[in-house]
């Protein structure tokens, strides 16, 4: 544990010490186990590779003000893993099992969660996949499900502040009843290029719109979208949008705070009517937006349209305030009312 710098910390891949895993086989699933090798022995024909068999979930575990060991609403995880299981044909674990194996992964990691009064987390990644060598197109017969963690500290860096976004209209994250409202892992795969592009531009997120018409708001590549309108918390319904563990929880935050909360379609043009606008999910928690920019084509420098929130750094008092309630309850700094930090004993 000493070799870690809990106050640089930031969010990436970090070997720790312990995989849990369980393997699903002529119709049920093996024993948990532990170990230390983080090699999948698969074989080339694996369907994982050739048609992305594949969903994850993310969540995290943190070390409270009083000393208790807690997972952030674990239960709602597995239930939205079970959803994109089922949508992709794979068996899926149910809530205890799905509890069990995140419990014993963080157990068995200890020495990689940070203690209390750092602005750290263990990162937990479920991770489902088809283990079938077949070429078939059919769901396979056999799956992995595997818990692994990492130490993680906000995912931009120490210091809460505001980024740029660009909205590119010449690129979709995903098609009308597609494969968009579950956490698949082929759904991320395909913004990695744009956002690449984007990086390279100075912009630190992309926010798409709903593909079939590009008149509303979906979500952005990493998380949800979130808009403050005086003092209403306003948030995209579409199918297309992850169901964000994370925004569902900052809506109902939103109105323990006297905020009213409407999630329903957001056309385009209502980004200019904003004072406050954000991404939202577990790695980042909150993004504030400075602005978001409007580009026919991203590779080209033209800039269509601008909408502007904030100088560029600065963070809204709505966002600075929805931040610090959420991160409280995780850390045990307020009373958790929901009941949403299952302690691990």
């Amino acid at each position: 544990m000493s070799q870690i710098n809990w106050q640089s910390l930031g969010f990436d891949a970090y070997r720790t010490r312990t995989l849990v895993t369980a393997r699903w086989k002529d119709g049920k699933w093996s024993d948990i186990s532990e170990s230390e090798d983080f090699a999948f022995h698969l074989d080339p024909f694996t369907c994982v590779f050739h048609y992305a068999f594949s969903c994850f979930e993310g969540l995290k575990a943190f070390t409270q003000k009083d000393g208790k060991i807690v997972i952030f609403r674990p239960f709602e995880n597995a239930h939205r893993l079970q959803r994109t299981a089922g949508f992709l044909g794979l068996p899926a674990p149910s809530d205890s099992m799905f509890i069990e194996m995140c419990e014993r992964c963080v157990k068995s990691n200890m020495e990689f969660l940070a203690p209390y009064g750092h602005d750290a987390s263990l990162y937990l990644r479920p991770l489902l996949l088809g283990a079938q060598p077949k070429m078939q197109l059919t769901p396979p017969d056999e799956a992995i499900f595997a818990v692994m963690c990492a130490p993680a500290g906000p995912y931009y860096g120490a210091n809460m502040r505001s980024f740029s976004g660009v909205i590119p209209l010449n690129y979709d994250r995903a098609a009308p009843k597609g494969s968009g409202s579950y956490k698949v892992g082929a759904n991320y795969a395909a913004t990695f290029r744009p956002y690449q592009i984007a990086h390279e531009q100075g912009y630190s997120e992309l926010l798409y719109l709903n593909s079939k018409t590009h008149e509303y708001v979906d979500e952005f590549g990493s998380s949800n979208f979130f808009g403050i309108k005086g003092n209403t918390y306003v948030t995209p319904l579409s199918d297309s949008v992850l169901p964000s563990i994370t925004n569902k929880s900052l809506q109902e935050i939103a109105v323990d705070l006297g905020m009213k909360v409407e999630k329903r379609p957001v056309r385009l043009e209502e980004l200019s009517e904003f004072e406050e606008a954000g991404g939202c999910g577990t790695a980042v928690v909150i993004t504030p937006m400075s602005h978001i920019d409007v580009k026919e084509v991203l590779e080209e420098e033209a800039v269509k349209t601008v909408y502007r929130y904030l100088p560029d750094g600065e963070v809204g008092p709505v966002c600075a305030k929805l931040y610090k309630t959420i991160t409280s309850i995780q850390k045990g700094e307020i009373e958790d009312i929901h009941g949403w930090c299952h302690e691990i004993r």
